[in-house]
């Protein structure tokens, strides 16, 4: 028996003062609201109405459960008022704050095609895992090895000045003895100041013989773009942040630093989904490539 049913047919009789218009208020027929009265009465064991009048009176009964019911019929309303609001909450997620307003729109955009309301939360690596962890947003986009990634982002060394080579080797950078000018630099912005891509970039940076002072972690991505645009620095980043600071970008000759992003729920929560259904928009959104795309790259 619909118990919750049954009590708003009994709720809304008794306070219409008839089945015809009570079932109406209620929401249901008639003979649907007779039915499910007389379901609860013969649940209780007692009748709530006395139908011996024109129009139906409560028993002493009935007058005694109607508090009762109409406290059931009441938290059931705000219970399932709740649930709607929590259906239509917006998830949190936590984003790579090197995506662009038009990246993170076109994401929203496609979310809600789905029946997804996103709030994004643009932060740094450390940052995303902070908020994730204190349940300040329902998932995140957290930073891992490519090998263990859903989505990579293949990085290169990017300059202001094309100097017509097809990639960079990091090796070129290193000081001759007989230099006078001021050593390039590697600007490696908070993205990726993570130890699977700041770490072998130091070991390669070390097996090139540069100066430590040549790869540098930025404080934030516009000063080090600022530091590139006024030298001969370079900037470590994605070919889609060169081509939106309007810089140069190439592969580099030894290695091929990959960001890593999972998608990841707070409190042990499935992230398949939601990754089913806005798989390809984050991929869109972080930049990401196909791994075959780019193999072909790297061998031109």
């Amino acid at each position: 028996m619909d118990l919750v049913g049954a009590c708003r047919a009994f709720v809304s009789v008794s306070e219409y003062g008839g089945f015809t218009d009570g079932a109406a208020a209620a929401g249901m027929s008639q003979s649907v609201a007779s039915r499910r009265i007389a379901a609860l009465e013969e649940r209780f064991g007692a009748q709530l109405f006395e139908r011996t009048f024109r129009r139906p009176v409560l028993t002493p009964f009935g007058r005694d459960m109607l508090a009762s019911a109409v406290q059931l019929v009441h938290a059931a309303d705000v219970l399932l008022a709740e649930a709607e609001a929590v259906k239509h909450q917006p998830w949190r997620l936590a984003v790579p704050a090197t995506c662009s307003a038009a990246a993170l729109a076109r994401l929203v955009a496609t979310a809600r095609g789905h029946g997804v309301r996103l709030d994004l939360r643009p932060a740094g690596p450390s940052r995303r895992k902070e908020l994730l962890h204190a349940h300040q947003v329902r998932a995140a986009l957290l930073a891992v090895p490519a090998q263990e990634a859903s989505w990579s982002v293949p990085l290169g060394l990017a300059g202001a000045r094309d100097g017509g080579a097809r990639r960079i080797h990091v090796e070129t950078l290193r000081l001759g003895r007989a230099s006078t000018g001021p050593a390039r630099r590697i600007w490696i912005q908070p993205e990726d100041d993570v130890p699977h891509i700041r770490d072998p970039l130091t070991r390669l940076r070390d097996a090139a013989g540069l100066r430590p002072g040549q790869v540098l972690a930025a404080p934030d991505l516009t000063g080090a773009a600022a530091e590139v645009l006024c030298s001969e620095d370079l900037l470590l980043c994605s070919r889609a942040q060169a081509d939106e600071l309007a810089l140069v970008w190439l592969p580099i000759g030894e290695l091929t630093p990959r960001r890593g992003y999972a998608l990841t729920v707070a409190a042990d929560g499935d992230p398949l989904p939601m990754a089913d259904r806005l798989g390809e928009a984050i991929a869109r959104c972080l930049s990401a490539e196909d791994p075959g795309r780019d193999g072909e790259r790297e061998e031109t």
